[in-house]
């Protein structure tokens, strides 16, 4: 070998490829690979050669390095048969740097052994934290004012007639409303830029309030009705009404943005810990806003009338939706834009507005969610909600407060049971990780749902024997409403995990607005009930009504649990930890 040559000449890399290397050898030349002596090497590698040590973990994990020495057909050694002046050529071709950069990338990572401190820590920690806090804070402001509204109306318009009726009506169109069009609101949702749609519908909901508190405030102008029909026939209970169902599919729209889209995207894909947190999470949110709104409600009530309340209500509501809207962008922002746009391609062409088209859309969308909601993996959890919702007379709520207005009640144990109703809520949603790790996800929900079926059942007794004017009789009955509440919300938070990962997350959304209209179909039925029984006298109809769904619904579940064919759902029992 001549002494000119340089080293870096022998160890210097081919121009273009490994490919290129091949196409300068003679015809017959094959790449030689050296040959480890049975007895061990006779000579060292050079330095230059040698793995250094940032690539000798790669080189023991089977990633070596393919240097081969191109040689002649006849002359495995020899240095006279090669183009280049007669040098060998070393191909460092090597798959060691293909392996380092492969590393750079995130799916060649290793993934952490199973039950390591590493995949712990990601599983538990949402893909955006800060986004997280922000979403928090939205949904605190929405919920505040909605909670306090929900107290508001029914007192007001409780005060207008004696009789359930006005409330019922209300009710029973309401929930017919969201029950027509709820699974239209997933695929709309969807279809549509998701921030500039949450922004646009806390307005409408504000203005759903005003209006309703003007028609309020235009009925305690008016000479009082003689009938419950005279009532309702008015030109401004219409338009109640109208508002009202408007105010409730602004709320569920939200809703289903916030916990079926919003929180699933921010915890991150694989993340079940962190998702069963951030689910607890905003139902401690939601039950601080019903202590805060029953709190401020019975304040304003001990203070003023029903009519000032209701202008109050306002006013907070109107002061709330600048914090809704901004911390809405916020949480946008510290997302880095994932909600910019929307997750899909709206279905009909922008060019096409025929109104045959649309009705056919519509249905089309309707029959998907449906057929989604039935084929769905974890349909009876589903349905043991859906029966829940039929309890709309167990729970502090319109019924349940004209009710207790018209029995005379003081605004201290109005705010004292929906205050101490949230707070039972609130410690349910701190017991039921302890509840889940002692139990297992499936029977902690089993456990939730008997025990809110038991105490239901036990507060129907007591109205039913005991006489509900005399002060203890009334305590039994609501401290039994308030305790079963923990039993509610532990099935609430599970129920939830349980249909989350249950399902796609591209179905989500319309599954679960397909289950926000079954579940008013329920409450239809309640409040169908409660228009029948027009005096408050039939209360205790609708009161057996609300518990025996709930006991149904524990039937359910428990025998879906019991069901050796469940095979799919027992992975789910994994997913919700102990904080």
């Amino acid at each position: 070998m001549p002494a000119s040559v340089s080293m870096s000449k022998l160890l210097s890399p081919p121009y273009y490829t490994s490919y290129t290397s091949l196409r300068r050898l003679p015809r017959h030349a094959v790449p030689a690979r050296f040959a480890r002596d049975p007895g061990g090497p006779r000579f060292a590698q050079p330095r230059s050669l040698r793995p250094s040590s940032r690539f000798a973990g790669s080189c023991h994990t089977g990633a070596s390095s393919e240097i081969s020495l191109a040689v002649d057909g006849g002359e495995g050694t020899s240095a006279g048969g090669y183009e280049d002046g007669g040098l060998p050529f070393v191909n460092l071709s090597s798959s060691i740097f293909q392996t380092e950069l492969g590393l750079l990338k995130d799916d060649a990572l290793p993934a952490p052994q199973k039950g390591s401190r590493g995949e712990d820590h990601l599983e538990s920690t949402p893909a955006y934290p800060a986004a997280m806090n922000a979403l928090y804070a939205a949904f605190f402001a929405g919920n505040a004012t909605e909670h306090l509204w929900n107290f508001t109306w029914p007192a007001a318009v409780a005060t207008l007639h004696q009789s359930l009726l006005p409330v019922a009506v209300l009710g029973f169109f309401t929930k017919l409303v969201v029950f027509i069009a709820g699974p239209l609101l997933g695929e709309l949702v969807s279809s549509l830029p998701r921030i500039p749609v949450y922004r646009s519908l806390t307005v409408i909901q504000t203005a759903a309030h005003l209006v309703s508190a003007s028609m309020i405030a235009h009925a305690f102008t008016m000479p009082r009705a003689s009938t419950t029909m005279k009532l309702l026939l008015r030109p401004w209970f219409a338009m109640l009404v109208v508002s009202t169902a408007v105010d409730r599919l602004s709320c569920v729209s939200l809703g289903i943005i916030a916990e079926r889209d919003f929180v699933v995207q921010l915890a991150g894909t694989g993340r079940p810990i962190a998702l069963a947190r951030a689910n607890a999470t905003l139902s401690r949110v939601d039950l601080i806003c019903e202590t805060a709104g029953a709190s401020i409600f019975a304040f304003l009530l001990a203070k003023n009338d029903p009519l000032t309340c209701i202008k109050l209500s306002c006013l907070i509501s109107l002061s709330a939706l600048p914090v809704h809207i901004f911390m809405a962008g916020t949480m946008n922002r510290l997302a880095d834009g994932v909600f910019d746009h929307s997750e899909q391609r709206s279905s009909h062409a922008a060019s096409s507005f025929h109104i045959w088209r649309i009705v056919e859309e519509a249905w089309a969308t309707i029959r998907q969610g449906w057929t989604e909601y039935i084929s769905q993996p974890v349909l009876p959890a589903s349905l043991a909600y859906v029966l829940i919702c039929f309890n709309v007379a167990l729970v502090p709520g319109a019924l349940m407060t004209t009710f207790l207005i018209h029995h005379g009640t003081t605004p201290l144990v109005l705010g004292a049971f929906g205050v101490s109703s949230a707070l039972m809520g609130i410690l349910a949603t701190f017991m039921t990780p302890s509840l889940v790790k002692e139990l297992g996800l499936l029977k902690a929900g089993a456990a939730g749902i008997i025990a809110q079926s038991v105490l239901l059942s036990a507060a129907v007794l007591v109205y039913l024997t005991g006489s509900i004017s005399r002060r203890g009789a009334l305590f039994a009955f609501l401290g039994l409403i308030v305790v079963s509440r923990l039993g509610h919300m532990a099935y609430s938070v599970i129920g939830l995990q349980v249909v989350q990962t249950g399902n796609p997350m591209a179905k989500a959304k319309l599954i679960g607005a397909t289950e926000v209209a079954v579940g008013s179909l329920a409450e239809l039925g309640t409040m169908a009930v409660a228009m029948a029984a027009r005096d408050v006298s039939g209360f205790g109809a609708v009161a057996v009504l609300s518990a025996a769904a709930v006991a149904a619904a524990a039937c359910l579940y428990c025998g879906w649990l019991a069901n050796p064919h469940r095979r799919s759902e027992n992975a789910l029992s994994a997913l919700m930890t102990c904080e």
